[in-house]
């Protein structure tokens, strides 16, 4: 990237980085403790994320760090292995899995995933984005930051813990998060139209600023105080000293260990999957419609998380909650990623202390703001009018991802989406032409499509087998291309019935036409290859 693209764009990356780095903050340490991990882990795979991975990234909007998803499995890892050292291993060999998915062009398998299953993650992620910070914006905060799955590591569920929030509302965390949510949805409405420093300066940044001065204002106030559970927790250290010994390294004497090495290639399948999801999710909300090289991102990813790994910070992945945020707020280019991993490391080296004044309730209200945008009514309207074969996928992949957690819901909506693909397949295999009955005889035209396979042998099965006697078929293959072996074989079986049913075939082809032949295996042997 030039430097003089760099300039131009940073009136739009600065400010968005800042958005994303307080989007990232909560979240890194909000998954470490979901993770069972200590919480200066979940930065380290912050910065590394933003700085590392966005550099050697080719995605420009998209922004990485530790994934929610793999919190469950990272909770486990380290209770299998004994040790976060033994676990930081198994980290840095999934990443080297990781790169090696990437030199082996395993990255195409992005490419695959259902358009209407895509849209479904995305607006699946809004809406438990919403879900989930309702209990943070009241205040409530037994269940950390960056815990998305339906059953929850506090022992409750998304709804219970909506539930229990209203028995346990802070009024000064409420009040503050109102206020923030004010001036985001005026700042985002109003304010962002009236003249450039409303665009240079965030909402988001105004809404956290309003938070700290009110907790400030507010410290002691039995009533409307904020308590420091309700407030960011980044580690303070005393001394450099003290800030080092923050960083854990792994344990390569466990190496031969057989454990460690299917936690590595877990780390890796799971990870390299929901970054593949996210950069195809990512490139859809990119304004710009750029395409990310899928091979290279796993590169970046393994790179990352083997460094990440080296110096004891948590899995990496590309991660869609901050991609959003990084769109939404106006980013441009992978400079916006980079600067706000710069900003999560100066800002826990320089104000750990004024980060930990930052309310919960006023980055829910930021969240509120980015789940909205990924998860509009208008979206759902629009989908149901493409129909039910883009509808059915599209909301149980929304359902799956509300109610289990986003891999197993993605998973739903793809298995969904390969029975329409089957549905429609036994549809689309051919058209039937049926003419009026004359002199006793149906007149019968069956065209088979372009590529027929075994998916369509139960449509034609059903067609050939439902034809009355005294038919006259007319079979035509000119358009067709590709014909399995299941399909000939199906036509060779109907050929010998259709003497007894006083059927007559005309098999129409590029080769001319052949009235009643007899072998339509050995007919198909000696067509053209390329048809």
């Amino acid at each position: 990237m030039s430097n003089l693209k760099i300039l131009k764009n940073l009136k739009n990356d600065l400010p968005s980085s800042i958005v994303v780095f307080f989007v990232a903050l909560p979240l890194c340490l909000g998954i470490a403790l979901a993770s069972g991990a200590p919480l200066f882990s979940g930065i380290i795979a912050g910065i590394i994320g933003g700085i590392v991975v966005g550099f050697l990234s080719g995605s420009q909007i998209g922004v990485s760090g530790p994934a929610a998803g793999l919190a469950a499995i990272v909770l486990a890892a380290i209770g299998t292995l004994g040790d976060f050292e033994n676990f930081l291993l198994a980290v840095v060999l999934g990443g080297a899995i990781q790169f090696l998915f990437g030199v082996l062009k395993a990255g195409i398998i992005g490419y695959y995933f259902p358009s209407s299953v895509i849209k479904g993650m995305l607006t699946g992620i809004g809406i438990i984005i919403i879900l989930k910070q309702i209990p943070h914006f009241f205040g409530y905060d037994a269940d950390p930051e960056g815990d998305f799955a339906f059953f929850q590591v506090d022992g409750g569920n998304t709804f219970s813990s909506i539930a229990n929030t209203f028995n346990n509302i802070s009024p000064g965390a409420t009040i503050v998060a109102i206020l923030g949510l004010v001036i985001l949805v005026l700042w985002d409405k109003v304010l962002s139209e009236k003249g450039k420093i409303f665009k240079l300066v965030q909402g988001p940044l105004v809404a956290v600023v309003v938070g700290i001065v009110f907790f400030v204002v507010t410290l002691g106030n039995e009533t409307f105080g904020i308590s420091p559970e309700h407030l960011v927790s980044v580690p303070v250290p005393k001394d450099a000293s003290s800030f080092l010994a923050q960083f854990s390294f792994p344990n390569f004497s466990a190496i031969t260990n057989p454990d460690i090495w299917v936690v590595a290639f877990t780390i890796a399948l799971v990870a390299s999957l929901e970054t593949l999801l996210c950069v195809e999710a990512t490139d859809k909300l990119d304004p710009e419609k750029r395409v990310t090289p899928t091979n290279r991102e796993l590169l970046a990813q393994g790179t990352g998380n083997i460094l990440s790994g080296l110096i004891g910070g948590l899995p990496i992945t590309q991660v869609i909650v901050r991609s959003s945020a990084n769109i939404q707020s106006g980013g441009k280019t992978k400079m916006s990623a980079i600067i706000h991993g710069f900003f999560l490391l100066i800002s826990v080296i320089l104000i750990p202390r004024l980060l930990n004044m930052i309310p919960l309730s006023v980055l829910a209200a930021v969240l509120f703001i980015v789940g909205y945008k990924l998860a509009k009514p208008a979206l759902f309207k629009t989908m149901y009018k493409l129909g039910w074969k883009q509808f059915l996928p599209f909301t149980v992949t929304v359902l799956g991802i509300i109610f289990t957690d986003l891999l197993v819901g993605i998973g739903l909506g793809l298995l969904v989406g390969i029975v329409v693909i089957l549905i429609k397949s036994f549809q689309n295999s051919h058209f039937l032409n049926i003419e009026d009955k004359s002199n006793g005889i149906h007149k019968i035209k069956m065209t088979l499509a372009e590529e027929v396979t075994f998916f369509n042998k139960g449509a034609i099965l059903k067609e050939l087998d439902s034809l009355p006697r005294d038919t006259y078929l007319e079979l035509d293959v000119r358009k067709t291309r590709y014909l399995d072996n299941d399909i000939i074989e199906i036509l060779e079986d109907f050929a010998e019935k259709a003497v007894n049913r006083n059927i007559d075939i005309k098999l129409i082809s590029e080769r001319g036409i052949v009235e009643n032949p007899k072998s339509f295996i050995e007919f198909f042997k000696l067509r053209p290859k390329n048809t």
